[in-house]
């Protein structure tokens, strides 16, 4: 198999890597004790980020991330390594005990979209959530109907038809958008 890990890594099964988006964002890490040290985060993905720091993390320590501007998320650290770590977003705890807040934001983009066992082809977004979006089509699905999205930027989303009226309706994603990718996504997409 490969090397073991170095000290103060932890080893872990392997995880399918989702696609990341590579930023460049001035921010501050927070270590247990209230210690801050000022990193770069250097991509994002759905489930984490990769940062640059000055100092070595220890795998599964937990880190509070500050972005200027885009406020604070908790983490931990997954791997550290020269001067690089990677950190894998913690699930909040009141977004466990709630329902998801629905955070609509109007954008006008046109992204790629499929229907299972069919080919992509172009439709504009209109209301856009982490939840899910509004998209007018060419087509008429179902309700219940998978389909594939893919905004510019971030991997194929998974989402169910939630509505249809005419040729527009409301797409549910599997998965929803982690709220630090979501601010960057709206912001290019207006």
């Amino acid at each position: 198999m490969g090397a073991e890990p170095k000290s103060g890594t932890m080893k872990t099964e392997p995880v399918a890597r989702h696609e990341r988006r590579s930023v460049r964002m001035d921010a501050v890490a927070r270590r247990k004790g209230g210690i801050t040290s000022p990193v770069v985060v250097l991509d994002l993905s759905y489930e984490g980020c990769g940062i640059e720091t000055p100092v070595e993390l220890e795998a599964g320590e937990p880190v509070q991330l500050s972005v200027v501007g885009r406020g604070a998320i908790r983490t931990h650290v997954r791997w550290c390594k020269d001067g690089k770590a990677g950190l894998i977003f913690d699930p909040d705890e009141a977004e466990k005990k709630q329902p998801p807040r629905r955070s609509r934001t109007w954008v006008s983009a046109d992204v790629s979209l499929r229907r299972l066992g069919q080919t992509n082809y172009r439709v504009r977004v209109n209301d856009l959530s982490p939840e899910g979006c509004r998209v007018e089509l060419v087509e008429m699905p179902r309700v219940g109907e998978r389909m594939l999205i893919k905004l510019d930027g971030l991997e194929v989303l998974d989402s169910e038809v939630c509505w249809v009226h005419g040729f527009v309706a409301g797409l549910r994603f599997e998965r929803p958008i982690h709220p630090a990718v979501f601010d960057l996504l709206v912001q290019r997409l207006k």
